[in-house]
This record gives structure tokens, C-alpha cells and sequence, in this order.
């Protein structure tokens, strides 16, 4: 089955027990089923991995379910600040952008960055002058900003804290990160991950998203790898590379490395989180420390496959 596609994407880890009572379970499964079924059909055609992951995470990014692009979770000035990188496995190239605001899809931003090639990593002010450079239109904020977003920022500045917003600040509101990694037909991997980041954040904290190695990964020699949770847990274990090099000098699987990764995120930094793995092989994985982690992939060309807990 070596020769075939896989696709994984993910929305968030969390507690996301309360999903389980409410309409808002089946809401889940028909996005995410939707955008993998999309997402088949560019890799069934041909397409690269690259451009497939992409594609996948600006339709999450474009959902206001997530906590990425519209529907961000609000920081402790009441703005949508995103996080977004993108990793080609073939070549190891990436391209990330933090700390930005007013971009419709930060991922496809990262994607410029990438193909520019000049450098990895743009951040703010400086990010938005690229995507004006590259001629990406500017949205006015409030497109970003929700309702349900807004009562959350003022459930959790009472406690004066900073959370994920899968927590249990109300218990519609247990969403988050999204992610895709894919295996494309001509066996090469890519990942991607993009962000509103923490409620309530201040004084520019950028998390694990848009840090090559933590957040996001790929190498078609081991696998390509998205993460969610706390960022500051994952970007001190280097979590995203930590399980490439499982798969690398333990000859691990993406299903024995995602889960070892995910110990050695908990016994190192007690951390919060969880990671979608597609290795070398096609094989897709994934593994959390949360009670909860939306994902939804297709192995070797299969069926579409979606869970919650």
C-alpha cells in the first residue's frame, strides 16, 4: 500500500466530553469528514502533499468551529492574533508566520513564505508587509471576531488566566488548533498547523504553531507530523521532531512513535496536547494526553474515518 495516499487533519485536543451531549458532536464529524473528502479527491488526482495540506487546513481555517482563522479565540486586547506553518517533507522546506492579524488564511501566507525561500519565519507587522508584497487581501477584524468569542474572553479574563479553549469555560466552546498531514501518491509527505493561540494571551506570545520541530514537521524519510495543545509543553520537547527521530533511530510506526512522543511529553512537562502522525509508509497515527482530540484521517486510500475522543 506503499504506493497510495493518506491524509490526516485534526481541529483541537481538550476535554470535549460535553460534545458527546450536545448537536454539536454531529457538527464535527460532517466538517471534518467534508474537508477529508476534499481533501481525497486532490490526492486521488495527483496532487501534492504540499498543496493538499494546504488546501485542508485553509477550509478548517475558514470554519468558524476551530480556533483558527475566523472564529480565532480573542487575546487579552480583544484581537485575533494567528500562528500558521507549513513544512514540505521532500525537501524540508517551511514557511511559518506569528503573531498576525487581518490575513483570511494564515496558512496560505506561510505557504508564500515557503515558496519565497528566503526565509522561515515572519512575524507580525513585518508578515503583513509580505502579504501586501504578495498581494494577499487584508480583511477588516471583523471578519475574525465571533460572538461566542468575544463571552469567552470575558469568561476567562474573570479568573485573570490564560487557556485553551477546548477548556471548560463553557462547554460549547471546547474547540482548537487545526492541522493536516498527507502522504501524496508520489510518497511525499507535508504537514501543516495553524492557530488563534491561548484566550486571553498577552505581550505577543507566539506557541508552538509556527515553530519548525514543535508544532509541525516533515521529512519523507520519517514522517509528517501536526500538533495541538499547550504550546509552551511542546515547544520545550521539541515534540514534532522528537517523534521524527523515534521513527528515525527506533525504527518506530506512526501509531508506536506518535504514542511514545506523547509519553515523553507527559513525563518530561506533564503536558497537555495531542499529534496526528502519517509516517513513510502511509501509515496514519495519532495520540493525545487530553481526554478529547478531533481528528479525522483515510489510510492508504480508504474510508473517511472521524473521532472525537
Amino acid at each position: 500500500m506503499s504506493n497510495s495516499y493518506s491524509l490526516m487533519i485534526h481541529g483541537g485536543a481538550g476535554a470535549l466530553e460535553d460534545l458527546k451531549h450536545e448537536a454539536s458532536e454531529s457538527t464535527f464529524h460532517q466538517s471534518i469528514t467534508a474537508i477529508l473528502e476534499q481533501g481525497r479527491q486532490r490526492l486521488a488526482q495527483g496532487d501534492r502533499a504540499l498543496d493538499v495540506v494546504e488546501y485542508c487546513v485553509s477550509l478548517l481555517e475558514d470554519d468558524r468551529l476551530y480556533n483558527a482563522g475566523c472564529g480565532s479565540v480573542l487575546n487579552a486586547d480583544g484581537q485575533v492574533e494567528m500562528d500558521a506553518a507549513v513544512m514540505n517533507g521532500r525537501d524540508l522546506k517551511a514557511g511559518a508566520v506569528a503573531g498576525i492579524k487581518q490575513i483570511k488564511n494564515p496558512i496560505a501566507l506561510a505557504r508564500r513564505v515557503l515558496e519565497h525561500g528566503e526565509h522561515v519565519l515572519l512575524m507580525g507587522d513585518g508578515a503583513l508587509e509580505f502579504a501586501k508584497f504578495c498581494e494577499i487581501e487584508i480583511y477588516p477584524a471583523s471578519y475574525f471576531i465571533t460572538a461566542a468569542r468575544i463571552q469567552q474572553l470575558a469568561a476567562v479574563q474573570v479568573s485573570g488566566g490564560m487557556t485553551l479553549d477546548h477548556e471548560r469555560v463553557k462547554p460549547s466552546q471546547k474547540l482548537g488548533t487545526v492541522g493536516a498531514v498527507a502522504r501524496d501518491l508520489q510518497g511525499n509527505l507535508a504537514a501543516a498547523t495553524s492557530t488563534g493561540g491561548l484566550v486571553n494571551k498577552r505581550w505577543g506570545r507566539v506557541g508552538d504553531t509556527p515553530i519548525v520541530g514543535a508544532g509541525v514537521f516533515a521529512d519523507n524519510e520519517t514522517c509528517a507530523v501536526s500538533a495541538t495543545g499547550y504550546g509552551e509543553q511542546f515547544l520545550r520537547t521539541v515534540l514534532a521532531k522528537t517523534i521524527s527521530d523515534l521513527i528515525q533511530f527506533k525504527d518506530l510506526d506512526a501509531a508506536a512513535a506518535a504514542q511514545a512522543g506523547i509519553d515523553y511529553l507527559v513525563r518530561k512537562v506533564n503536558g497537555d496536547g495531542g499529534v496526528i502522525v502519517i509516517d513513510a509508509m502511509g501509515r496514519c497515527a495519532s495520540a493525545q494526553s487530553t481526554s478529547g482530540l478531533i481528528r479525522g484521517w483515510i489510510e492508504h486510500g480508504g474510508e473517511a474515518y472521524c473521532k472525537l475522543g
